[in-house]
């Protein structure tokens, strides 16, 4: 890993595509349903894959475009498409993205929707429609994720007088943590639109019958208001040049503050130190008190897992937050390791770890699971820490794998796991710790059942 290849190929990749991304943030907009202008395989492998993380039933439209399309172009399925998913499901948002199929045929996907528009919608009642360019080629599921995120603010944002509502850009965190963050927004008594907002269209109750378009998501209305906004905070530590918050800075003049995660200690001080300016007010008591009870819990298992050494690895601000939770409680990560390729990686891991009494890890960018099962074996970890595709290495290597951020196939409850916040960092903790614990207790030939 130190130098090049001299061939390229991937085994076993430590991303997802583009498209699956967007889908996903387009799930986060109330009334919308996703539309990927592509083969009809792409859809349902993205719905598959969706489907076994969350649990939760998801539609994923498609022009369902064939060989002949690949050579006449793929114009008349997506206006027949687009046709049908209004006639269906009535949606007040439809979310196009493109596949590598639509991107190298090089249909112009903004005209054809613009002669959709002319030929099919009267105006009144119509669903609005939002596309995005997402060739999986050209990138990962979170680029992806931050690309409709941005498309959907720029195509349906507008400006004008200034209101007392921030924006918040939370990034691709779970069901859980988007509950935890309106929960958060309520206590500090502000008024924000969350984009997107998946809390319950992705993570949803038992109903008796089937809703085409699940209830939830970020308000339509809300997101047209956005650039009348006094603020914008944005999570993320390497995040692309270009995102949904700098459009709104640039075209609506909204001031722009970005963050980490707030995954561990130091990284959510800041986060509430920025939501108390944007209120006003303090930070609530029971985060307050919240937070001393973290910091008593790092004392009671500190025993533990001090000294303990991890490989982390998924998405880039994912691990960037998990590594500093880990730094924090006495846990030395090793390897960081993501399929992004942001080059902002190594010195977000750098940054999020001074101060800290930590050797810095070794950071790769655009690796796969060959690549970090290859240095793995050489830098003897004592847990990994990342989503479900690592567990095949785990296994392998008889090292325990600590599940977080997503994919997670091979539990229930990916979308319930809470990774942000003090009570985040506090399950976290418990979760890390007790699994060292039991790894010990496994392998100890006593098996005792006391500590």
């Amino acid at each position: 890993m130190s130098k090049m290849p001299n061939y390229i190929s991937t085994t076993n990749a430590c991303k997802l595509c583009k498209p699956l991304g967007a889908s996903l943030a387009f799930r986060g907009i109330e009334g919308a349903v996703p539309f990927l202008h592509g083969s009809q395989g792409c859809a349902t492998y993205m719905r598959r894959y969706i489907i076994s993380h969350f649990n939760e039933p998801i539609d994923i439209a498609s022009s369902s475009l064939g060989e002949k399309h690949a050579i006449y172009g793929g114009s008349a399925n997506l206006k027949l498409g687009l046709k049908n998913v209004t006639a269906k499901y009535s949606p007040e948002l439809i979310g196009v993205a493109t596949t590598c199929l639509t991107e190298t045929i090089g249909d112009d996907v903004q005209m054809i929707i613009q002669e959709y528009r002319d030929e099919f919608q009267s105006g009144a009642g119509e669903p609005l429609i939002v596309s995005v360019s997402t060739p999986s080629y050209s990138g990962s599921h979170m680029e992806g994720f931050h690309a409709a995120t941005k498309a959907v603010v720029e195509q349906l944002s507008s400006g004008g007088e200034r209101n007392t509502t921030i924006n918040i850009l939370p990034g691709f965190i779970s069901a859980a943590d988007l509950r935890y963050l309106k929960e958060l927004v309520s206590d500090f008594d502000l008024s924000a639109t969350i984009l997107p907002d998946y809390s319950e269209t992705l993570d949803g109750e038992a109903l008796n019958e089937y809703p085409l378009i699940p209830k939830g998501g970020t308000p339509l209305s809300a997101i047209a208001r956005m650039g009348c906004s006094k603020k914008t905070l944005e999570c993320g530590r390497t995040l692309p040049d270009s995102t949904a918050g700098t459009s709104l800075k640039v075209n609506h003049q909204v001031p722009l503050t970005r963050l980490g995660l707030p995954i561990g200690i130091r990284e959510t001080d800041t986060f509430m130190s920025a939501l108390a300016e944007a209120s006003g007010n303090p930070v609530p008591e029971k985060y307050a008190t919240a937070r001393g009870r973290l910091v008593d819990a790092l004392v009671d298992g500190h025993k533990y897992i001090f000294g303990k050494r991890a490989i982390v690895y998924g998405e880039e601000d994912m691990v960037v937050g998990i590594t500093a939770l880990l730094a924090e409680i006495g846990v030395h990560p090793v390897l960081c390791a993501s399929g992004g390729k942001s080059g902002k990686f190594k010195n977000s891991i750098e940054a999020v770890l001074e101060g800290l009494n930590c050797e810095l890890p070794e950071v790769h960018e655009n690796v796969d699971f060959f690549d970090i099962e290859e240095r793995a074996t050489e830098l003897k970890a004592d847990m990994l820490v990342g989503h479900s595709k690592g567990y095949t290495f785990s296994r392998k290597a008889n090292i325990p794998l600590i599940r977080v951020g997503f994919p997670i196939h091979d539990r229930v409850g990916g979308q319930r796991l809470l990774h942000i916040g003090y009570h985040g960092a506090q399950q976290l903790f418990d979760t890390i710790t007790n699994t060292m614990i039991a790894k010990k207790q496994d392998d100890s030939d006593v098996g005792y059942s006391y500590m």
